[in-house]
């Protein structure tokens, strides 16, 4: 069986035939044709269920963009910089990649899934990135001149991701205008123009497999890219492979 990987979706109000406002779970599909073409089964999911339960589904675990964090969530006042924000969603996601921690479950976030997992684990983030040198205001340009935006990403050469990628920099995409200044108790693994932070990664990727990346690697062209889901759906592949064996012998052991 494929490894099953859950997706977040985030809750957007679109037009439809039901009004101008029809709330709806939205989700990129770069994101789902990434996962497949990585060898998973991609699961969307919806916000708001038991986190335990959502997982004992799940071999991996894909944090994705959407809103912005809601600065309650890592105890900052809002200065109104922060757009389209649900705290529902925050604490949701929060709970569900500190559960999936414990598990030791694969765990790839992307854009706002690298903030959540900074602030599931005492980071905190900048509300705005427009003052900051080579961030550029993202209100001032199209989608089309947003998608070609790029910068460079340098990486620590002794991560996962300089393993990944072969290489200790990266020419990425800029589709963000907050980002983490702590990482908590994650390994800040990447840096962007001005210092911004862009990577981190769980200390011990033995014991827990995880990374986040502030660039959206599912909207790039560049086959490389696919390296990222490749080692993560790789990942969950071993933990759902781990997890049927502590099955069949906690089965074995009742008979």
């Amino acid at each position: 069986m494929k490894p099953r990987i859950g997706i977040t979706t985030w809750l957007r109000p679109l037009p439809t035939y039901l009004g101008e406002q029809t709330l709806l779970y939205t989700l990129g599909y770069e994101y789902v044709d990434h996962v497949a073409a990585a060898g998973g089964l991609p699961l969307l999911l919806p916000q708001g269920d038991d986190p335990g339960e959502v997982l004992d589904l799940l071999d991996g675990l894909l944090l994705t963009g959407g809103g912005d964090v809601h600065p309650a969530s890592y105890g900052d006042i809002h200065n109104g910089t922060s757009k389209a924000v649900n705290e529902r969603a925050d604490g949701w996601e929060i709970e569900l990649v500190r559960t999936a921690a414990a598990r030791g479950m694969p765990v790839l976030g992307i854009c706002r899934g690298m903030q959540i997992m900074a602030v599931a684990f005492g980071g905190h983030m900048m509300q705005d990135l427009a003052a900051v040198e080579g961030h550029p205001d993202m209100a001032r340009f199209t989608g089309h001149e947003i998608l070609g935006l790029r910068h460079t990403v340098t990486f620590d050469s002794h991560c996962t991701l300089a393993a990944i990628y072969d290489s200790v920099e990266r020419q990425v995409n800029t589709i963000h205008h907050q980002a983490v200044i702590d990482a908590g108790q994650l390994r800040v693994i990447g840096w962007g123009v001005g210092g911004v932070i862009e990577a981190i990664e769980a200390h011990d990727q033995g014991a827990w497999p995880a990374i986040g990346v502030q660039w959206h690697p599912e909207k790039m062209d560049e086959v490389i890219e696919l390296r990222l889901f490749t080692y993560f759906v790789t990942a969950a592949t071993r933990y759902g492979h781990a997890r049927e064996k502590q099955h069949a012998s906690r089965e074995g052991g009742l008979l």
